[in-house]
């Protein structure tokens, strides 16, 4: 199932969404089964119904759902993916593939075809323009490029600076802008690294940033919202601290992540209204 206005460019959507609910929260759904209260693990797809009580306690505050595939990388795990997918869509709210993926010839073209079901994508620029081409091909997807990602290794490589004076994680954000032709690429820059993400913008202006590293991994919220937006379009992102916030609450967990989803767009917005 597609979202009813799948024809819409993706960001167009996204900068619906946001202005309609007033929020640039985005929900990680990194549905661990090892986490999912013990209460769901009887179900036919237990990280279904768990994804499904979360959606319905944060829809309101969410602009934009996250799946981790690694998270459904096995039978049962696409068939939860698919109903999730299908059952936000019913919320009229856009979900982005946290898939990471690229490669060449045949084998990223049938990477793509994940978005024919969702709404955008990440994906790994290592390999070059032709790794991530079908991506880009669809025009009306998002395509999220890695830039500076949120761990601690990501300076082991993207921190590395060229012949040319850059970084590498300049580059690629040189690179994303380049390839932007249908207007349907953001990058992927973690709240971790606030310096880098300041840069980043000041070198890309126009592109939509995804912000993960709210939340458990204790990214600056103010960071991420004065840099990450552009035009008041862009995703900052938690997951573990919105899905698990009410771990211990057994039957109530999803209603401690609805608290958690409207603390944080709260949170976010005081510093949108500056920015």
């Amino acid at each position: 199932m597609t979202s009813t206005n799948a024809q819409q460019p993706f960001f167009e959507r996204l900068a619906t969404r946001i202005s309609r609910i007033d929020s640039v929260v985005s929900v990680g759904l990194d549905s661990n089964p090892d986490r999912i209260p013990t209460h769901l693990q009887t179900a036919d797809l237990p990280r279904w119904a768990f994804n499904r009580r979360i959606i319905d306690t944060t829809h309101e505050y969410t602009a934009c759902y996250k799946p981790n595939v690694a998270f459904y990388e096995d039978p049962a795990g696409w068939r939860a993916l698919q109903e999730t997918i299908a059952y936000a869509h019913g919320k009229d709210v856009p979900v982005l593939l946290d898939a990471k993926r690229a490669d060449i010839g045949n084998t990223t073209r049938q990477y793509a075809e994940l978005l024919d079901k969702a709404d955008a994508i990440t994906v790994n620029p290592y390999m070059g323009r032709d790794s991530v081409q079908p991506f880009l091909d669809r025009e009306n997807k998002g395509v999220f490029i890695l830039c500076r990602t949120s761990n601690p290794g990501g300076a082991d490589i993207q921190d590395l600076e060229l012949a040319t004076g850059e970084t590498v994680y300049e580059r690629i954000a040189a690179l994303a802008e380049l390839w932007n032709t249908h207007e349907n690429v953001g990058l992927v820059v973690g709240a971790t690294a606030p310096e880098e993400l300041e840069s980043i913008r000041e070198y890309v202006p126009e592109l939509p940033f995804l912000v993960p590293g709210i939340g458990a991994q204790d990214g600056d919220p103010k960071v991420a919202v004065t840099h990450g937006l552009i035009d008041d379009v862009g995703l900052i992102n938690s997951s573990r601290g919105i899905i698990f916030a009410g771990e211990d609450n057994g039957q109530m967990f999803a209603e401690a992540a609805g608290v958690a989803a409207k603390r944080l767009k709260k949170q976010l917005n005081q510093f949108r209204d500056i920015s």
